[in-house]
C-alpha cells in the first residue's frame, strides 16, 4: 500500500500490470488474421489475371476451335466473370441461408469472399478494356500486330472505351474504392446476412456473360438465346432489382417496422448508399427489358423508331 493504493505484484507473464494475461493472444489472432485477408487478396490478385490468360491461351491453341485473338479475349473473359459470379452467388447463399440473426450473426465466408473477390473488378476494368480494344481493331483502326497506328490513336481508343463502358467502371470503381472499405471497417462484423443477399446479385452475370458471347456470334435468332434471354431477364429483376425491397422487408421483420416504416428508422447515409446502388441496376434492367423486346417481338411487327433503337 502507497499512498493510499494497492500496489499488485509484477505479473508472471512479464506483461504490464493494466493488461488482462490473454491480450497477447488477442494480438497475435489479429496479426493472424490480418495475414490470412493479405493472402487472400493476394491469391485473388493472382487467379483472375491467370484464368483469363490460360482460358486465351487454350481457346487459341488447345480447342477445336481455334479461336482468333479477338474472339478468345472476349469468351475467356465472360468464362472469368461467371465463374466469379457462381462463386460469389454460392458464397452469398452460404453466408445468408447460415446467418439466422440478421445483425450479430457472422460467417467467415463473408469477409473472406470480400477480400478474395475485390481484385476481380480491377481485373474486369481491364478485361473489358481489352474487349474493347480489339474491336476497335478489327474495325480496322489497328495495325498488323494488334496495336493502334498511332498515340493519338491509342487516346482515342481510351476516350472510345470510357464513354462506352463509364457506367460499369464506375461501378468497380465504386466496389473496390468505397464498398470494400466499408464492408471490412464500417460493419464491425455485423450484417452479414445483407452482405450475403448482396453477393447473390451476381446470379444473374451468366446469363449477361453467354447472351454476349451468343450476340458475338449471331446466334440472335436461336431458340438458346431467346431461353438465355428470359432468364437474364427473371433473374436480373429478382436477383438485383427486387433484392433490395427485400432487404428492407427483412429488417423490418427483424425490427418489427412494416416495410414502409423501415427507411424513416435507419440511418439516412444508408438509404442514400441502397439509392446509389440500386440507380444503375435499374438503368441496366430498363436495357435488358429493351432488348427483350426486340428479342421477343413478333415477326412481321414494324421496326421501333429512330429514338428507341439508339444505345
Amino acid at each position: 500500500m502507497q499512498d493510499g493504493r494497492l500496489q499488485l505484484p509484477p505479473s508472471p507473464l512479464g506483461l504490464p500490470d493494466s493488461s488482462p494475461p490473454w491480450s497477447g493472444w488477442e494480438k497475435r489472432l489479429s496479426q493472424a488474421n490480418m495475414t490470412g485477408m493479405a493472402l487472400l487478396f493476394l491469391l485473388g490478385c493472382a487467379f483472375f489475371p491467370l484464368c483469363f490468360a490460360g482460358l486465351c491461351w487454350g481457346l487459341q491453341n488447345r480447342t477445336n476451335l481455334q479461336m482468333e485473338r479477338q474472339e478468345a479475349v472476349l469468351v475467356a473473359s465472360k468464362l472469368v466473370s461467371s465463374v466469379q459470379a457462381i462463386m460469389a452467388s454460392t458464397a452469398g447463399y452460404i453466408v445468408s441461408t447460415s446467418c439466422k440473426h440478421i445483425i450479430d450473426d457472422q460467417h467467415w465466408l463473408s469477409s473472406a469472399y470480400t477480400q478474395f473477390a475485390v481484385p476481380y473488378f480491377i481485373y474486369d476494368i481491364y478485361a473489358m478494356f481489352l474487349c474493347h480494344w480489339h474491336k476497335h481493331q478489327v474495325k480496322g483502326h489497328g495495325g498488323e500486330d494488334g496495336t493502334p497506328r498511332a498515340l493519338g490513336s491509342t487516346w482515342a481508343v481510351v476516350r472510345g472505351y470510357l464513354h462506352k463502358e463509364f457506367l460499369m467502371v464506375l461501378h468497380h470503381a465504386a466496389m473496390v474504392l468505397v464498398c470494400f472499405p466499408l464492408s471490412v471497417v464500417w460493419r464491425q462484423g455485423k450484417g452479414d446476412f445483407f452482405l450475403g443477399c448482396m453477393l447473390m446479385a451476381e446470379v444473374s452475370t451468366p446469363f449477361v456473360c453467354l447472351g454476349k458471347i451468343l450476340i458475338q456470334y449471331k446466334q440472335q435468332h436461336t431458340l438458346l438465346h431467346k431461353v438465355n434471354g428470359a432468364l437474364m431477364l427473371l433473374s436480373f429483376l429478382c436477383c438485383r432489382v427486387l433484392l433490395f425491397p427485400y432487404l428492407y422487408w427483412a429488417y423490418g421483420r427483424h425490427a418489427g417496422l412494416p416495410l414502409l416504416s423501415v427507411p424513416l428508422a435507419i440511418p439516412a447515409h444508408v438509404n442514400l448508399g441502397a439509392a446509389l446502388l440500386l440507380a444503375p441496376q435499374l438503368y441496366w434492367f430498363f436495357l435488358i427489358c429493351r432488348g427483350a423486346c426486340r428479342l421477343f417481338r413478333p415477326r412481321g411487327s414494324p421496326p421501333p423508331s429512330p429514338c428507341q433503337t439508339q444505345d
